[in-house]
């Protein structure tokens, strides 16, 4: 469990406990608060700072030892040159934490002087991240190896009405990214379409919501050719996840998150290399960021209303596997000619995003980890951002950069279209490997004209194959930020 955050009013030289974190930008000095601890420490801050020790660098941590009148251990964190306070304060957080979890202090307390009620959010988020881990399927070490978790952490600030609304929802967010990243992190064999179905209903039953849960019967009414191809290679039943939360008027129309959840994609017929594929169980994080969300929103009661939908199966080779060539219709109408097996997450999401049409959204925004080729393209700093409508695509990357999770415009023009275009077929599922991001969003797009639409292809920044510093190796939480930051930006 991550640890459980709370505000103290306290000083930094008062408190006393095993670990205090101290949050400074670059070319750091001993202003007034510091200065105070400082005394109490012996001068051993201030001599950090004067031989340049310490130089308050981007993820910079610096130990100091304490005393029997303060905390045991003093650790400076270095937030380099800040241009987003919050953003800088909340990745501090993190690295802080972590530092926490490897010492095994067991607590921690956080201070960064005066802060707003965005700046103890952040901070609670962070503190969260940092400390969140997945030991279930670890055996536990001996007690002589044993560390301490972080169960305690204290942000060192005024206990004012914003600081308390601030860390409410903080704890909310940081819930969320716990959620999403713990799904994420489950193996495939765990995290199956029916545990994302029952997750998906236990957020519901928590938080007053509405869970209609679609198995592969009712889909075959429904006449979801495209989602259930993926799906006819594998025993396991798919699911069409649909959670709805009424936090706003009735009748307003909500708005949609739509994730891609593959649980696990071998690439069916056009079969993946073995090497990595064991990472295709982060597959699913586009589902575990709706989930993560939905976590968050039905905590914080946010006075809008919501609905999430996840198509979620497996893609998988065997003899009754859809094939290169084959034709699908689709729940839209459309025809489909299977080019590329692998090409799946589209598939599904073609038909989710027909389904929710039902629900006459304001805006639909979906998340998955579609492409490769936006990897190439972005990295693994950046999400993909796709739409034809440019306030939308604003509000979106705001969104994401209020949340630390930076996206990207790509274009998609009309142009981009003759990619995908059919011999035998109204479209095909790939259109080679030039522009792969861009045809990927376009053939979504084909599903998405009955409602304001965008798209975030997420698989460079869902997952991370290196320490990122602040998050260890592993699933990240992206989108489950934006997609809260979206919701909540539409509240103004």
């Amino acid at each position: 469990m991550p640890a459980r955050v709370t505000l103290d009013g306290r000083a930094a030289a008062k408190w006393k406990g095993s670990l205090l974190a101290v949050a400074v930008g670059e070319k750091p000095s001993l202003e007034e608060t510091l200065a105070e601890l400082d005394t109490v420490l012996g001068g051993s801050i201030g001599r950090a700072l004067e031989s340049r020790d310490f130089r308050g660098g981007k993820d910079e941590v610096f130990q100091l030892s304490g005393t029997s009148e303060a905390a045991r251990r003093v650790l400076l964190i270095g937030m380099g040159k800040v241009a987003d306070r919050s953003g800088s304060l909340r990745r501090a957080a993190a690295v802080a934490a972590r530092q926490a979890m490897k010492l095994g202090t067991g607590d921690i307390a956080f201070h960064a002087g005066t802060l707003g009620e965005r700046e103890v959010e952040a901070i609670t988020v962070g503190l969260i991240a940092g400390s969140w881990e997945y030991k279930d399927l670890k055996t536990a070490p001996t007690e002589e190896e044993r560390r301490r978790p972080l169960e305690s952490a204290v942000i060192l600030a005024a206990e004012s009405d914003g600081a308390k609304n601030g860390l409410q929802s903080g704890e909310a967010i940081g819930a969320g990214h716990s959620l999403a990243r713990t799904l994420a992190m489950m193996p495939g064999n765990l995290c199956t379409p029916e545990f994302l179905a029952k997750t998906g209903e236990e957020i519901a039953a928590r938080h007053g919501m509405k869970a209609t849960i679609l198995g592969r019967k009712e889909m075959e009414a429904e006449g979801m050719g495209s989602f259930l191809c993926v799906a006819q290679g594998t025993p396991q039943d798919p699911k069409l996840i649909v959670v709805e939360y009424s936090g706003g008027q009735a009748g307003a129309k909500p708005v949609a998150l739509v994730g891609k959840g593959l649980c696990f994609d071998s690439g069916g017929i056009s079969i993946k290399p073995a090497q990595s594929m064991e990472d295709m169980k982060y597959d699913m994080c586009g589902a575990a960021g709706v989930l993560g969300a939905l976590e968050a929103i039905g905590r914080m009661k946010l006075p809008i209303n919501v609905v999430g939908l996840i198509g979620s199966t497996t893609n998988m080779p065997s003899g009754t596997a859809v094939n290169p060539g084959d034709v699908v219709k689709s729940h839209l109408g459309k025809y489909i000619e299977i080019i590329n097996t692998d090409a799946e997450g589209r598939l599904v999401l073609a038909d989710v995003l027909s389904y929710a049409r039902r629900f006459d959204p304001a805006v639909v925004v979906d998340a998955a980890t579609l492409t490769g080729a936006c990897v190439v393209a972005l990295g693994h700093t950046a999400t993909g951002v796709f739409s034809s409508d440019e306030a939308l695509i604003s509000e979106i990357i705001a969104a994401g950069k209020r949340a630390g999770e930076p996206g990207w415009s790509l274009p998609l023009w009309d142009e981009y279209r003759d990619l995908i275009k059919s011999d035998v077929a109204d479209i095909k599922n790939s259109g080679g490997r030039p522009a792969g991001a861009v045809t990927a969003a376009m053939f979504l797009k084909e599903f998405t004209e009955a409602y304001p639409w965008i798209h975030l292809d997420v698989a460079g920044t869902a997952y991370s194959e290196a320490d990122l510093v602040a998050l260890p190796k592993g699933p990240t939480g992206v989108p489950t930020g934006t997609f809260i930051e979206f919701v909540r930006g539409r509240l103004s």
